[in-house]
């Protein structure tokens, strides 16, 4: 075994009480990850509906979504933190519960307010679920086998996210919007029931540690500084002063945190983890490629606008990326036990950029098979990127620590969202505006075909910079790892 594996190999229990049910931990874990995901992407085709059916507008309907994000983002950490400290078996199992009663509450909801209050009840749940289902299942399998195991979880996800806009359809077509929450509660009893009996509780507990309440505020308090911040810049614009203000705040923010935790005997997040360089540099690549991610919300405008498609086409068309992506996503993990995560990863972000650079090269009279084909790369360079940078996240942070490293996982895929939606948002404005027939964003469904390509050329080709970005670190961390191994 070479030093890689053994050093990662050092992080994980011997394969006997935890390992024994690992691929039941692996169901019962894949349960809550696909109830969590499935009500991300199923909220969405929601909203139209529940703007009618609730009495309410389109900036008050957006909070249905806000209030769960922000919730998720800004508590992400704290969650993960104390997991470390009491147990991730047993705040996982708190957040199914509370998830499937928000659920529940959501579906019974009388107005959109106590709607919004609900889903940030939901939220609670939500995040405790999505912080520490990575460490989990990394606690349940030894390291050679991880990149498998976290490859399915990303086929899970892949999975939710595409079948949330169409059985969202369905179930809003056949039983009312009502049940689109009240779904969740009959899948979170299976899952509740999987997990207490399929993972195992730890052997020991560890005392003595105490919870970093200041540190903690502070995070949160930054985060959704930041989250909003970013949301209102997409409508407001950026040079709106409370826009810059929440920026500011943000920044600050970070700032003090940073300083708090140096001083803390037991800091909510660790400053000495990111002393592995490695380990920084696959959570810095897992960010960017989630920004780059957040730009695909601009495709639905180009298969409409441009194309002429019907809403249910382009939900099937959405379909693409998580398809793809969760097919490959098994495959890369195996891989990535077999050859090490380094290589599997630099091939699934030159594939990324590729993908990103032939969608900036969509046309007007581009036809739907050759859409499909351009996009296929996009899709299959994440299902060979996540899993094995996840894996090797998980590989580089200490036992001890898992809670938090699977935080930070998924910290960075939501503030990659609320980074690259925004940022998109703006690349594909200046592109189309470039040609100065559209004076503004608000004259979006009356552009030219021609200047709505423009838009999404701006957006696709600049974020295949940032990946050829991401590539150039994975080649510095293939470096450093052959040059420890040596």
């Amino acid at each position: 075994m070479n030093k890689n594996l053994a050093h990662l190999d050092q992080t994980q229990p011997p394969e006997t009480t935890a390992s024994r049910h690992k691929w039941l931990s692996l169901a019962a874990v894949g349960l809550g990850v696909l109830m969590a995901t499935l009500d991300m992407s199923i909220i969405n085709v929601s909203l139209p509906t529940l703007v009618q059916v609730l009495g309410t507008d389109f900036p008050t309907i957006q909070w249905v979504i806000l209030a769960y994000v922000l919730v998720i983002t800004s508590t992400m950490l704290s969650m993960a933190r104390l997991g470390d400290m009491v147990g991730k078996k047993r705040i996982y199992l708190l957040g199914l519960v509370i998830f499937t009663i928000g659920s529940g509450l959501c579906g019974l909801s009388p107005t959109v307010n106590w709607l919004i209050g609900f889903r940030a009840l939901q939220g609670c749940g939500a995040v405790m679920v999505q912080s520490l289902g990575i460490a989990l299942v990394t606690e349940a399998f030894p390291a050679r086998e991880r990149g498998r195991a976290l490859g399915v979880i990303s086929g899970i996800v892949s999975v939710g996210l595409a079948l949330g806009p169409p059985v969202g359809g369905l179930i809003i077509g056949l039983a009312g919007w009502h049940w689109i929450f009240l779904i969740n509660v009959p899948i979170g009893f299976l899952a509740l029931g999987a997990t207490w009996l399929f993972i195992p509780a730890p052997k020991t507990e560890r005392t003595g540690q105490h919870f970093d309440v200041s540190g903690g505020l502070i995070l949160s308090a930054t985060i959704v500084a930041y989250s909003l911040g970013m949301t209102m810049g997409q409508y407001l614009g950026f040079r709106e002063a409370r826009v810059l203000l929440l920026l500011a705040g943000a920044v600050l923010g970070l700032g003090l945190f940073i300083g708090v935790e140096k001083k803390s005997p037991q800091p909510m997040l660790n400053p000495r983890l990111f002393k592995n360089i490695l380990f920084s540099l696959n959570l810095l690549m897992g960010w960017l490629v989630f920004i780059v991610l957040g730009g695909t919300f601009t495709l639905p405008f180009y298969l409409e606008l441009v194309k002429g498609f019907t809403t249910e086409q382009v939900g099937l068309l959405m379909m693409i990326v998580p398809l793809s992506m969760g097919l490959i996503s098994v495959f890369s993990g195996a891989l990535s036990d077999r050859f090490g995560p380094r290589g599997i990863t630099l091939v699934g972000l030159l594939l990324l950029a590729f993908g990103c650079l032939s969608l900036g090269n969509l046309k007007v009279e581009t036809t739907v098979w050759e859409y499909i084909f351009k996009l296929l790369p996009f899709g299959a360079g994440l299902g060979f990127f996540l899993a094995p940078n996840n894996s090797a996240v998980m590989g580089g942070a200490p036992k001890e620590h898992l809670g938090v490293a699977s935080g930070l996982l998924a910290l960075s895929r939501t503030l990659g969202h609320t980074t690259g939606i925004p940022l998109a948002g703006v690349l594909f404005t200046a592109g189309m505006m470039a040609s100065g027939r559209v004076r503004s964003a608000a004259d979006l469904s009356q552009a030219p075909p021609q200047d709505l390509v423009n838009g999404l050329t701006a957006t696709f080709h600049t974020t295949a910079v940032m990946i050829f970005i991401a590539a150039a670190l994975a080649v510095l961390a293939f470096w450093l790892d052959r040059r420890r191994g040596a």
